[in-house]
Formats: C-alpha cells, structure tokens, sequence
C-alpha cells in the first residue's frame, strides 16, 4: 500500500507540501496540487482516516442510532441518512438499539469511542443515560422521527396530526363509529403523539376512544397481532384497527386472518408508516405516509450545521394520507364535516354491520 512519502516522491515534492495538498491548505500552488493529486490517483493512495483524525480532530463520521433495524421505516430512514452524508463528505456507522435502552447507550458509547463528529438518534423510551449525558456534554446530536422534551437538541419529525384527521374523516365518511388503536409505547413521543391525534379527531366527529380500543403495543408485529386478538374477543367489536406503525399493523392483519375474517369486509385496518409492501397486500393497506427520505436528508444537513458552528435548526415536517382498500370504499372526494352527535359507547353500540366492496 502506497504512504504518503510514495506520494512526495512520485510528485517531485516534500512530504510537507502533499500533506497541505491533502488537508486542502490555502496555500499550495495550483501546479503543486495538480501534481499531488496526479500521484494519488497513479498510486491508488487513501489517506488513513485515524491519523488524519488526530491532526484535524475530525473524522467526517456521524454515528446514527436507530430504534429498529428492521422496521422498514427506519431502514429507508437510515438510507437517507447515508446518501446524504455521503453527498456532503461524510460517512455513516449505524447502531440498531433494536427499543432497548441499554442496546442505544452502548452504541453511543461505541461510537463516541470512534471518534465521530456528530450523532443523529431516534431515542427509544425516554431515552438513555449514556445518550442524556452526551446531550448535555455538548456532543452535536441531532434526534430524528423522536425527541425527549427538555433536552436542547434540534429535533427533525413529522407532524402526523393532520393526517390522522384526515383518516378518521375518510372512516367516518365510509360509515365507521368503533374505531380502535394499537399504540405504540408510552414511554416514547411519538407513541404519545399518535393517540393524542387519534383522539382528538375523534372527538372532532362526537365519536370515543374508550379505554377497550386502545390497546398497547411496542412497534413490534407481535403486539400488533396480540393486541388485535384481544379487540375481536370484545363482546362488541371496532369496525377499525388503527395500528400506530407498520410492523404493528402487519400483525394486526395476520390476527384478523387468522380468525377467517376478512378486510375490510369485516373488519377495517388502517396503519401509520406507509411502506412499499403495502401496495401488495390484499387488500392494499390505508397508511399515513411520512417524509421519510426528506427526515433523513434534513436531519444530516442539521447536524453538519452543529458540527461546523452552525445553530442547527429543528425541522417539522407534514405526513400525508394515502388512502387504499383497506377500509373500504373510498369515501368523498371532501372529508365530511365533523357531527356534533355522539356515538354510542362499545357496550352499547349494535353489532357490527359487515360491509362488501364489490
């Protein structure tokens, strides 16, 4: 492997003068440059990133710690990440604290030790104390799609509420009244938020949320698929199933058929996090779509502004609805207007009255 003193010596210059040409030091001379750089590609030679960083203090590496790998958001999350770091000279290593705390702390430790520049994280539960501590130090750090209140950190997110107005009007316009929600975890902000806005809208329409449709789950299909259990085995039944991400709403779906119910015939399924596969599913899934790819892009730019001095600003970005069969026939071109009336409580609504979409 070819070292910096191959390098001089190709190009006729002191090792001085090609490190300059390689930190990019005002000073060097355009024919100096040109030769340098001639050598490095002649040699095939790559600076080694370590040394570098004890002279400049830098690494040009963020460290991003997700929530779950495997959760199809975070994935393309992570890839935004990467593409736009890369775009900008820097690049990435990625933790997956798979919601566990102690899985993020280390990570974030593991990736202080390397020497980063800067971290983006999506803190699972209320955060950890690994991750609270870098926060306050100083550390540049960025959260994306979570945040925890009090921490000074620019947050990058979606504002879903909008969207989950605009399903629960989509359901109601389609004669829905027993709507359900399989939430995500207390314990973290945007599992809080999706069922502040689901109640609300509501609410906006005279309709409950009574405590038997909300059932808890932790953004992992299993609950998806436990908690949905638990809603058909109510003696009255909700005619939807909101589920707070997709990994939950899958396993919402595998539950229904399990039972030999079908959707949306007999019962409705609506999810948060759009995703690719649910235009596959049969029936196609209602989702409400985040600006995943814009988040991921958004969040680098905020962090790199940290990192260079720059005040990094929060940014809050709005999700959409992307209505599909999953609930049944689409509804009016307009959202109806939301009914003062009030809906009858699970105990004292009729039975469900199954719909067919032909």
């Amino acid at each position: 492997m070819a070292s910096i003193k191959d390098v001089a010596a190709e190009a006729g210059l002191s090792v001085a003068t090609v490190s300059r040409v390689l930190n990019g030091h005002p000073s060097v001379s355009a024919d100096a440059r040109t030769r340098v750089l001639a050598a490095v590609e002649a040699l095939g030679y790559r600076p080694n990133a370590v040394a570098r960083s004890l002279r400049t203090d830098t690494t040009r590496t963020l460290g991003l710690v997700i929530s779950d790998v495997l959760n199809p958001y975070f994935t393309e999350l992570a890839r935004s990440v990467e593409e736009e770091a890369r775009a900008l000279g820097y690049s990435v290593i990625i933790g997956n604290a798979d919601e566990r705390p102690d899985l993020q702390d280390h990570h974030v430790t593991t990736l202080l030790d390397r020497r980063i520049d800067g971290l983006l994280v999506s803190p699972t539960d209320g955060g950890s104390p690994r991750m609270l501590e870098a926060a306050r130090a100083g550390t540049p750090m960025v959260f994306v799609d979570r945040w925890i209140p009090g921490v000074d950190v620019p947050v990058v997110r979606s504002d879903g509420r909008e969207a989950v107005r605009d399903l629960v009007a989509h359901l109601y316009g389609l004669g829905h009244r027993r709507l359900a929600i399989i939430a995500g975890p207390a314990a973290t902000t945007t599992g809080r938020e999706r069922v502040d806005a689901f109640r609300e809208a509501l609410a906006a329409y005279g309709l409950d949320l009574p405590g038997a449709y909300i059932g808890q789950g932790d953004f992992q299909a299993g609950s998806g698929r436990r908690v949905t259990e638990g809603f058909l085995d109510l003696p009255e039944p909700p005619e939807v199933v909101f589920a707070a991400d997709n990994l939950m709403a899958l396993g919402a779906l595998d539950a229904v058929r399990a039972r030999g119910l079908r959707v949306p015939e007999d019962i409705a399924l609506a999810a948060f996090d759009d995703v690719r596969w649910f235009v596959h599913t049969d029936p196609p899934v209602t989702a409400i779509a985040q600006p995943t790819g814009e988040l991921g892009r958004a969040a680098v730019r905020a962090l790199v502004d940290r990192i260079e001095g720059r005040p990094g600003e929060s940014v809050t970005l709005p999700a959409r609805l992307v209505v599909r069969r999953s609930c049944g026939e689409r509804g009016p071109t307009r959202p109806p207007s939301p009914s003062p009336t009030r809906s009858p409580s699970p105990a004292q609504s009729p039975s469900p009255v199954r719909r067919s979409t032909s």
